[in-house]
């Protein structure tokens, strides 16, 4: 058994965005299972002519196990082909689980998050001195169960920037948790299918922000981002490049 299965982050949507070992994974692999009604078909141009490419969208677990483990068996190498970075509402924790029961080799290679795509898309730094220095990776609940602890309303709390994936299909639904602790005038943006050609970027605040986005057309594939880092107009400079800051690498110069 010479076979391996590699997940791989596929990035946010630009091909571009795809990293260069995931790329020369996906270049070489003899099989690929990708998740279609996320993963842009474009970031397998680089396939070889014969390899094997299933869209993951109509399989179960138990079918997408079962291809791996007798592709790795005829010494097949599989890529698992996940959207922007595995780790994050992946769904590769059951993968694994059922690889280890079977004794087969895997890795994990990491990508760009949508969340990441989101904020470039904005222009925006999600971590700004003195406005939030936090950055909250959630989803609202829905046919996935979430700990009561982690409702959008109890995280809020924290009014830190929020990235919320999986939500803007119940907009409404999520600002209403938000504005238990967040002003209403608080920035929001939506930034749906960040870093592909039909990007589209609405941005408000929480009064607004809900008609905006039903204005707009949008119902899937969209990142909620909220927060003051949003408002970007006076911005208190990092120390990291203040000249009278000293550290390990430069020495402050004095006025």
């Amino acid at each position: 058994m010479d076979g391996k299965v590699i997940f791989i982050g596929g990035g946010p949507g630009d091909p571009e965005l795809l990293t260069l070992k995931a790329y020369n994974v996906i270049k070489k692999a003899d099989v690929i299972i990708y998740a279609g009604s996320l993963v842009n078909r474009d970031v397998l141009n680089c396939a070889k002519n014969d390899s094997i490419i299933k869209n993951s969208a109509s399989m179960n677990l138990d079918e997408i196990l079962d291809l791996m483990e007798k592709s790795v068996k005829n010494g097949k190498l599989v890529a698992r082909v996940h959207t922007g970075d595995p780790a994050i509402y992946g769904a590769i924790g059951e993968q694994i689980e059922g690889l280890k029961e079977k004794k087969i080799s895997f890795e994990i290679i990491p990508g760009v998050s949508s969340f990441f795509a989101a904020a470039a898309a904005l222009e925006t730094e999600l971590t700004l001195p003195e406005v939030s220095q936090t950055v909250i990776i959630t989803r609202p609940e829905g046919r996935t169960p979430k700990p009561s602890a982690e409702a959008i309303s109890k995280l809020a709390k924290h009014q830190a920037t929020m990235c919320i994936f999986l939500g803007v299909q119940m907009i409404e639904d999520v600002v209403n948790d938000l504005l238990t602790h967040y002003k209403p005038e608080t920035p929001a943006a939506v930034v749906q299918k960040a870093s592909w050609p039909d990007e589209k970027i609405v941005k408000g605040t929480l009064n607004n922000i809900s008609n905006k986005v039903h204005e707009a057309g949008i119902t899937k594939t969209a990142m909620i981002v909220v927060g003051d880092v949003l408002d970007t107009e006076g911005i208190t400079p990092s120390k990291l490049y203040d000249k009278e800051f000293t550290h390990e690498y430069r020495k402050g110069q004095l006025n």
